[in-house]
């Protein structure tokens, strides 16, 4: 039986082609020209024994096929570059110290976490989870040395920070359909929120919190009449709370848990939100080696999340 040895390196150009949904894009970012991506493309689909792509309009989509290469393709690349990490930085020693907020810590911790400690054992990580102005002031007193925190429209800029990403708000609510069968939701899907005789529930986090000035905001500049029914410093009690349907909540779609969901807005009359954008602060414009080792990792890992990936 002939094994099949697939390239990493195809493999590479097969993934970017589709994280940027251009191969001439993943081509220029990979410095290659568009004709070597494409041969690449054709011996990846000739070892695979089966189309990868199809035409869809002007552009390509993955066959299904396609979508499990694609898959593996995520987790060879993973491995292979965290094997060379490991054997850059096998003598990489000292001590992290990370802040990040809760939605962050809990869909971004586990794995990057998992992946510095086995490529850099030497390195000891100290992470906490706290709100964004305990973050920067922590920052700022010299008490950490990483901070990802959202930012919104009037923050103080933070020392040494680059934005990775931005998001729009979201109306959060329960996954499951029954749990919104409430007299609450019943009423704004009748009259809408700016004629329902009740004020639009809100799950919020407890002040002073920015992102819930923007909700507050943007429902009064659209005349929306609104009550908190349920606040919280836990994220977690917040996403019970909203599963419960209690109400809704508001946040980027980012790390939510299987139990709530994106809200569409179709026929709802709620009003869009406003982006907000993650950012990653440093302590130091020249970080040591482990700090820079692992926001490589955690800006990595912010972009594939967005991204889908």
């Amino acid at each position: 039986m002939t094994h099949v040895l697939f390239d990493l390196d195809v493999l590479r150009s097969f993934s970017t082609g589709v994280a940027l949904g251009s191969y001439a894009r993943a081509a220029d970012k990979l410095g290659r020209s568009t004709s070597a991506v494409s041969a690449q493309l054709k011996k990846l689909e000739s070892q695979a024994g089966t189309p990868l792509l199809r035409k869809a309009g002007r552009g390509l989509e993955l066959t299904d096929a396609g979508q499990t290469l694609l898959a593996y393709a995520h987790r060879l690349l993973e491995i292979n570059d965290e094997a060379a990490a490991a054997m850059r930085g096998a003598d990489l020693e000292g001590w992290v110290r990370l802040g990040l907020q809760e939605d962050l810590g809990e869909s971004l911790l586990p794995g990057v976490l998992g992946r510095f400690a086995r490529a850099h054992p030497r390195v000891r990580v100290e992470a906490c989870v706290a709100r964004s102005a305990e973050l920067r002031e922590r920052l700022a007193l010299g008490q950490l040395d990483l901070a990802l925190t959202w930012e919104v429209a009037g923050s103080a800029p933070l020392d040494h920070a680059e934005h990775l990403v931005r998001l729009p708000l979201q109306w959060i609510a329960p996954a499951a359909p029954a749990a919104l069968d409430t007299a609450w939701w019943s009423e704004l899907q009748r009259a809408g929120p700016r004629k329902s005789r009740e004020p639009l529930p809100l799950v919020m986090v407890d002040a002073p919190c920015p992102l819930r000035e923007i909700v507050t905001t943007v429902l009064d500049r659209a005349d929306i009449p609104w009550r908190h029914v349920f606040t919280s410093a836990s994220l977690a009690a917040l996403w019970a709370a909203t599963s419960a349907g209690l109400g809704l909540s508001a946040r980027p779609a980012f790390g939510l848990p299987p139990h709530v969901r994106v809200l569409d807005r179709t026929g709802t009359g709620l009003p869009a939100l406003p982006q907000i954008a993650l950012s990653m602060a440093r302590a130091q414009a020249e970080p040591e080696a482990p700090v820079a080792r692992l926001a490589d990792l955690m800006r990595e890992a912010v972009r594939d999340s967005a991204t889908g990936r």
